[in-house]
């Protein structure tokens, strides 16, 4: 093999997708309540998505930010439009994403003061593995082979607002949070912790930043999970669905974090034409009328079954998330050997942090589907 050994991959080599499958070399087929890693939103080889990617190939594929181009545009306007009116940067991935919110802030707090450079994000945390980013996420396993880490930053408890509030003060320029955490074992933020950090961050004129790569284009049931809590942000990072598939990343901005200047920021290939016209395509997908209404009831669907599981089995400690972004959090059994068995049976699912099973099915995807899941997922719970 001529791959680095940076994943631990399971035994299958996936060649074609259609709506909620996936099919191997071999042709097995798989159920795929990943998504990618809540990637492909619209699911696989969705018709718009491929006739849009296929329509802008011919067109034009790449040209640099020295110019201005027309899906660009649009999808920026589209973000603007259905957040909170604010600007957009466009970069390749989740992690550039909040690399940029990351300069975004310490260049806000540089503005107020050469002491305002703090930047404050949960323990358990993830938001990505570039080195600015590895040091917001606060999981010393994916840190420590790295360091020493970009200095400036300090953790708190994630849902303690006692731990928050003892850590900031006058020197802090940004507060990074993600609504659900989604690493560390889909652990939703409770409203009150949310609607504290805002306060502590009007009060000391701090930035609140939410990552969304993961929980956000309509994952949870609403096209971001800010507006599920009802707490707006200063700053917002999307990765992961914006594209369906193809490669990009935002961030959106408030005017108060509106500091960039030319020179400030850049990047080759963020917001290239192929790319916005995927993030055209999907924004337009998931903001349907009634797209994302039925999002919502299809998790509460699969929530309160994985609910009656909890009661039937003792394995499955705990059932949490919004949407259809769930976590199985096992007990007496690893996480890991539960996935395997469920790939054995032709479902993809993953395992993450805190013991537990990650669901994140495309957001089309059908009941029916959804009902061959949780016979897959009880099959391998009574075998445990």
């Amino acid at each position: 093999m001529f791959l680095m050994n940076t994943y631990n991959r399971f035994p299958a080599t996936l060649v074609y997708g259609k709506g909620s499958w996936v099919y191997d070399i071999k042709g097995k087929a798989y159920l795929d309540f990943t998504s990618g890693i809540a990637v492909n939103v619209l699911g696989h080889s969705h018709p718009e998505l491929v006739k849009a990617i296929k329509d802008q190939a011919e067109k034009l594929i790449h040209c640099s930010n020295l110019y201005w181009n027309l899906p660009q545009m649009e999808l920026a306007e589209l973000l603007s439009k259905n957040t909170f009116g604010g600007k957009v940067f466009f970069a390749n991935t989740g992690t550039e994403a909040n690399e940029a919110a990351i300069k975004i802030a310490r260049k806000y707090g540089k503005m107020k003061s050469e002491k305002k450079f703090k930047i404050l994000s949960a323990r358990n945390s993830f938001h990505g593995r570039t080195l600015g980013s590895l040091t917001a996420t606060g999981q010393p396993k994916y840190q420590k082979p790295f360091e020493p880490l970009v200095p400036g930053f300090d953790y708190f408890e994630f849902n303690n607002i006692e731990d928050l509030r003892k850590k900031v003060s006058d020197e802090v320029c940004a507060i990074f949070l993600e609504p659900i955490q989604g690493e560390s074992g889909i652990i939703p933020a409770t409203k009150e912790f949310l609607e504290e950090a805002r306060r502590l961050c009007d009060e000391y004129d701090i930035l609140l930043v939410f990552d969304e790569v993961q929980c956000g284009m309509g994952r949870t049931g609403k096209l971001f999970a800010y507006q599920k809590y009802g707490v707006t942000p200063d700053i917002l990072t999307v990765a992961k669905g914006l594209g369906g598939g193809v490669p990009i990343g935002a961030v959106v901005v408030n005017e108060k974090a509106n500091v960039l200047e030319p020179g400030d920021h850049g990047t080759t290939f963020g917001g290239n034409p192929l790319a916005c016209r995927a993030g055209v395509t999907v924004m337009k997908e998931l903001t349907k009328e009634g797209f994302l209404d039925e999002v919502d009831r299809k998790g509460r669907y699969l929530l309160e079954r994985l609910s009656r599981m909890k009661e039937k089995y003792g394995a499955v400690e705990d059932v949490r998330g919004m949407g259809l972004m769930i976590g199985i959090q096992l007990s007496g059994v690893e996480n890991k050997s539960v996935a395997m068995k469920c790939f054995e049976k032709g479902l993809l699912v993953i395992p993450t942090g805190s013991n537990t099973v990650r669901l994140l099915p495309p957001l089309t995807v059908e009941y029916g589907e959804i009902d061959i899941a949780l016979r897959i997922l009880e099959e391998v719970l009574q075998e445990i």
